[in-house]
Parts: structure tokens; sequence; C-alpha cells
């Protein structure tokens, strides 16, 4: 019942068809995964994408954990005595849990306030004459109140504890707590202060932004709220998040005083209190969650489009590819790999020795081994000697090779991890790295899998926020990855096919165990001989499961079995063998659909299959393309104001992006500088490893920081100002780009 109702909330919420919610839902609880609803069952769901699936999945359980909370609350409420039929229906039609708590906040078992102990000493009854606020002369009425033993000894006394039974009711009143909650999202605001001395600031100049700072709680950027909390928690930092408040108490009064005689004014010291002791306090707290989880969202939401982009890199494919780890003093590792990605052999070169004959014997050796192992691609890590590295081999004598440059983050995270240390038992850390870096131009997605995305370096403040809910998203976005593409049984690792729809880290053990021993899968139906693979994981992984090269070459698309059978009827009514509709683009036009929809496959279904017959088992992944940084641009010292280069996107954020520029420091395109027109979410117009030109407008060698603009019009304000400085007497540009722009 508590699920139809919570079916029914999420239709109007999400404004779709109830019948369509209750669907996905019956699937969820049976198992199904989201990327298989949302490819193989579209006539039930009415054709949602992963996200709405997923929306409704999180909505759901929000509404259950709601749920598991009502029922906490009555129970302790109806254990109490105080639970009426009125009460338990306000409670049970509640639809928030600010709400929800303040419905049961006087019910609330506490400790021994203040208000307890006046009601202990029996000042109930003088707060409500306070309350009353008529002309009753308070004195008089407090006088009678005077009890030493129970440590009322004057007038005054008997009045303050009148005063906190007030401001305990004023607290639990639902229309004040209300009407506060509303100014606190409406009006409060981050104020952040610095609390270390003038000699511990040096410390803390990462949070310099924040040392006297003022944000709108409502419009904070996710970026600044997790970084002030994150200074607050390093004790760095001192925040508060308040609105005004005068207003506030002034909201209170409106409610509460009625009049200006003695008992109005005891009102408004016991309103002040109200709100100072305990109202402000809880509503900051409040608001300070609530905040939080915004940022939190949207750094998980930023992280997760960064990690589905790395994801989806483009792939080199299977080619024999030689790795190199490069280092100055240590060499550069190099590795060879087969078209498989297995290990043929490792060594170290010393390409930036300062003797001649090392120098010399390292292009040697890099020459011999391309041609020993008939290396196709070269995949050289980006992080120190990279760009070295990298103009190294290029001038060496190595025809019909092409160099890549790889990014290396997490790459010694996975060489140290238990499953290099399994997949290369007999090699030390280093040689695994640089498998792990060969093996990420052949396939990202793949090599990606085998370390902590968490570790991959892109993204912001991710250690900061929930980590179940980031981990829930990360899980998401690779299943999602992982079911887009497809995967070759055949040659998957463990890691990537426990990703796949129904299949989790022991089936996919024991299809590799099976694999192992029984020789390659020849069709999908043998997949079903595996042990503890059954019936519902057969159905939910099938389609995403890809046997080249098979007896039937439907297997090596992403039609599901369980729709074969119209595929073999299409290519009865047309004549022809089913090797014959594989690759035809025209079989639309050719073919009526109605006359194969039945009462599970629709039109959306039969589309889909028909896209794939076109072009089956293609990869949704875009073809890998090189990428050249300016040649004469090989250090930060290289750099001056003015000059634009070509960069590649590495990391997005809510403030902006970080772009490669070849200098062994990433330059940052803040959001102010990515358009002439105002960009809210960077995300939306930038892309990983998306090639930029970018404009240098400010260098600080020191630190180590690089400033670059995407702006239009910023070369031309740059080319007035150095004109107005005589730079062009001064000095000869050093770069043709900048040449140009000062022409």
């Amino acid at each position: 019942m508590k699920q139809t109702q919570n079916i029914l909330s999420i239709s109007k919420e999400y404004n779709l068809e109830q019948n369509r919610v209750k669907a996905v839902v019956e699937l969820l609880n049976d198992g199904a995964t989201i990327p298989f609803i949302a490819r193989y069952r579209k006539e039930v769901s009415g054709s949602m994408d992963e996200v709405f699936i997923t929306s409704i999945r999180d909505r759901l359980n929000q509404m259950e954990e709601l749920d598991l909370r009502k029922k906490t609350i009555l129970k302790s409420i109806e254990k109490n005595g105080h639970l009426t039929d009125q009460l338990k229906e306000k409670i049970e039609n509640t639809s928030t849990l600010a709400v929800l708590e303040d419905i049961y906040l006087p019910y609330k078992p506490k400790k021994r306030t203040k208000a307890a102990i006046a009601k202990e000493q029996g000042l109930l009854p003088l707060a409500k004459i306070i309350l009353e606020q008529d002309k009753k002369d308070l004195h008089t009425s407090a006088s009678l109140f005077i009890n030493e033993e129970k440590g009322i000894v004057s007038e005054e006394d008997a009045i303050a504890g009148a005063r906190n039974i007030i401001a305990e009711i004023i607290n639990e009143d639902e229309e004040v707590r209300k009407a506060i909650r509303s100014l606190f999202e409406t009006k409060a605001y981050f104020t952040s202060k610095i609390i270390l001395s003038k000699k511990e600031e040096e410390k803390s100049q990462k949070y310099k932004d924040y040392f006297d700072s003022t944000d709108p709680v409502s419009s904070a950027p996710s970026h600044r709220v997790l970084a002030m909390l994150r200074g607050e928690k390093e004790n760095i930092l001192k925040l508060t998040a308040i609105p005004d408040e005068k207003k506030a108490v002034s909201i209170i009064e409106s409610i509460y005083i009625s009049g200006q005689g003695q008992n109005s004014c005891e009102m408004k010291k016991a309103v002040s209190d109200s709100y100072k002791r305990l109202i402000s306090k809880s509503m900051e707290n409040e608001i300070r969650t609530s905040a939080k989880k915004k940022a939190e969202t949207e750094a998980i939401n930023i992280f997760t489009q960064n990690i589905r982009q790395l994801l989806l890199a483009p792939p080199l494919g299977q080619k024999n590819v030689m790795g190199i780890d490069p280092g100055f003093r240590t060499g550069c590792k190099v590795v060879c790999l087969n078209k498989q990605g297995r290990l043929l052999c490792n060594d170290t070169v010393f390409p930036h020795n300062n003797q001649e004959s090392e120098r010399a014997k390292g292009g040697k050796k890099i020459e011999e081994l391309c041609k020993k192992y008939s290396i196709e691609a070269i995949a050289i890590g980006n992080k120190t000697a990279g760009r070295e590295t990298e103009l190294f081999v290029k001038n060496l004598n190595i025809p019909a090779v092409t160099v890549y440059s790889v990014e290396e983050n997490g790459a010694s995270i996975y060489s140290a991890s238990k499953i290099a240390r399994e997949e290369f038992p007999d090699h030390d850390i280093t040689v695994r790295g640089t498998v792990s870096i060969a093996r990420r131009l052949m396939d990202p997605l793949s090599e990606l899998l085998k370390i902590d995305p968490k570790s991959i370096g892109v993204g912001q403040y991710q250690h900061d926020v929930d980590q179940k809910n980031l981990k829930t998203a990360l899980d998401d976005v690779v299943s999602s990855c992982v079911n887009k593409v497809g995967v070759d049984i055949n040659l998957s690792s463990v890691q990537l096919l426990s990703h796949v729809s129904g299949i989790g880290p022991k089936l996919a053990q024991n299809i590799v165990a099976f694999k192992n021993e029984n020789g390659p899968f020849k069709t999908r139906t043998n997949i079903k001989k595996v042990p503890r693979l059954g019936p519902k994981a057969f159905e939910q992984a099938a389609g995403f499961l890809r046997i080249n090269n098979g007896k039937n070459p439907l297997d090596s698309s992403s039609v599901h079995p369980e729709s074969y059978n119209i595929v073999y009827k299409i290519a009865k009514d047309q004549n022809c063998d089913l090797t014959d509709l594989i690759g035809k683009t025209d079989l639309k036009s050719r073919i009526n659909l109605t006359e194969y929809v039945t009462d599970t496959i629709g039109l959306p279904t039969l589309n889909d299959i028909l896209d794939e017959l076109a072009k089956p088992g293609r990869d949704p992944r875009k073809k890998i393309e090189t990428f050249e940084f300016a040649e004469e641009i090989n250090k930060i010292e290289d750099l001056q104001e003015g000059i634009t280069l070509p960069g590649i996107i590495t990391n997005i954020t809510a403030f902006g992006a970080f772009v490669d520029i070849g200098v062994h420091t990433d330059g940052l395109l803040h959001i102010s500088q990515i358009s002439n027109n105002f960009v809210k979410d960077p995300a939306k117009i930038l892309k990983i490893n998306q090639k930029v030109n970018v404009t240098v407008i400010k260098v600080e060698k020191q630190r180590k920081r690089i400033s670059l603009s995407m702006k239009k019009e910023y070369g031309k304000k740059i080319k007035k100002k150095i004109k107005s400085e005589n730079c062009l007497t001064k000095k000869k540009p050093f770069n043709s780009q900048l040449a140009d722009l000062l022409k």
C-alpha cells in the first residue's frame, strides 16, 4: 500500500505515467539493472533513459527512508501515550523529513532541559499567564510561585523559569519553525573567518579566499561550500550560516507578541532567548546540512560526469603497443604488449642522461624493440619527463608508429594493487605501472576499471562528500559505461565482467574459470553452463556480452537472445540468410516493422534491432586522435602573457576546468574565462580530453599557477596592452602565434 502511494507521488513529481513508474519499480524490485531496463525493456518503461530510471530508484529509496522514520516516530509517540488519530494522520501525510521532525519535536524524549526543570518547579501556570499577555501584574503573579524548597527564592527566579518554558514552546511551534526555516533558506549567509594567528597563516594559503568571506547560502557555489567546510574541519576557519538576527526575531515577535505591557516585555525576552539559544542553532545545523548535501550532490555529479568521459575515451583497439613511463634520473621504463595486451618484454632506457652514449643507446633500444615486436603505437605517460620523452621518441627512426601522450593518474595505484600483483607476480611496480599506461591507450575502459575511480585525479572534493552516495553514483556510471560499450566475454578480465548487468565479482570469476577450463565460448547459449549463472543472470547479462567470430553472428551484436526469433523471421520474410541482413543500412526502408510487433516486443525494440543489424557490435566511443602541444613551449618558464596555445582538458569542476598545455603544470580556465557569454555549468560546454585553444592571461612561476582564457576578445585586449608597454621593440616574440597576434 505504501509503495503504491510512493509510486503515485513519483509519477506526479516527475510528470510520468503511473503505470510506467510502477513497471520500472517492479523491474527494479525483481533485480533488473538500470542498463537492462533502459536498453531491453523500453516497451514497459516508455523508453525511459538511465537518468530517469536512476532518479526513480533514488527517489523511491528516499521515500522508503522517510517511511521508516515515520514508523519510528509513531512508535515513540505511542509509547509515550501521546498518539492520537489526528496526529497519526498528520505524520503519515508529511512529505519532508524537516517538517516531520518539527511535528515530532514536542513529543521527542529530551534531556533535562531548562524548561523541564522549570516545569518541575511548578512554573508552567506562570508561563501561561505571561503567554496570554493580559494586564495582570506580573510580579504579583510571580510572587505566588516563590518556593525556596524548589529553588525559587525570588520573583525574578520565577519569571526566568517561566521564560525558559516559553522559549521551548516557541522553539517547538511548527509555524515559527516554518517561517524561520524559510528565512534561513532565502536570507542566510555563510560567513567565514580565519582563526589562526598571523604566524600560522602561511600554512593555510590554500584557504586565503575564505579568511574573510561572505556567501549567500542559497546560491553559494558547491566548491566554495565544501572548501569552507573543509577549512572548518581543519580548524583553520570559523564558519557560520545565519541570517540577520533582528529579522529573525521580528518574525517570531509578529507571531507571538500582542501587547505592550510587562508580560509582553517578558515575551520579547523569551522570543530572543528562544531564537538565540534554541531555534537558530537547530536551523543553522539544518541549513548547513542542506547546503552540504546540495554541494555534495553537485560535486558527485561533476565527478561522475568526468569519470564517464574518461571511461568512454576513444580506444586505440587491438594493436601491438609500446608503453613508456618517463623519468629523468631513474630512466624510462619500457614495455611491449601484443594485441591482446599481454606483456612481451620490459626494459629501461636513459634518454635524458647527460652522456650522449646513454641517450643514443636508449634510442637504439626503442627502435629495436619496435621492430622486433612490430609495434604500431607508443603510449607515453604525461607526467614527469613526459614532454621530453615524447620529443625524444618522435625524433627516432620508427616509421609507421604513432606516438600518444597518455594520462597516467592512478597508474601507480594500480601497480601496487592486489589486481596488479595477481596479473604480474614476477614483475615490480614500475613494470606494472608502465603496462597500465600502454593498456590505457588500447582500451581506457578496461584498464581504468582496475583502480578506485577516486584515484584517477578528476573532480572536486570527492574525499569530502558522503562516501556511500559517491560509491552508488560511481557504481552507476561504471555499470552504465561498461554496458553501453559491451564486453567481449572471451577477452575480458574479471574486473570488467563484474560490472556487466546481472554479473557480480563471483559470477565474473566463475565465467573466467569456466573459459580457462573449457576454452572460448562459441555461443551465448554456452554461457548458461557457467556454475551459478541462472536464468535471471543470463537474461540481464546476455545482451551486453559479445562473442566475436562465434557460430551465430547475432552473438557479436547487442541484439538480445530473447529477440533472435524476430530476426530469424525477418530474414525468412526477406528470403535471405541471417548473414545477408548484417550490415544492411537500408533495412528500415525495406521492412514494415508493425508486422513484427508482439505483446512483449514493440516498435522501440524493433528499431533498436534494425539499427544494430545495420552496424552490428559497433563501439559507441569515438575514434582516437593524436594531439600535438606547441613544440617550443615545454616548461612554465617558456610562457608569456598573451600567448595562444593548444591544450587538452584534464579536469572539470564547478569553477572551471584545468588544461594541460604541455608545461607539466595544468592551467586554470576559470568559469569566467570560458566564453564571452555567461557560463553556469562548465560541464555543459567542456569535456574531459577535449582539445582547446587557450590564451595565457597570467603566470605565477613561483607558485606554479597559470591562468588561461578562451574568450574571443582577450587576444585583442592583450595586443593593446603589449603595444602600450612598447613590448614590440623591447623583446622579439618567441612564438609564431604571438607574433601573428601582435601584427
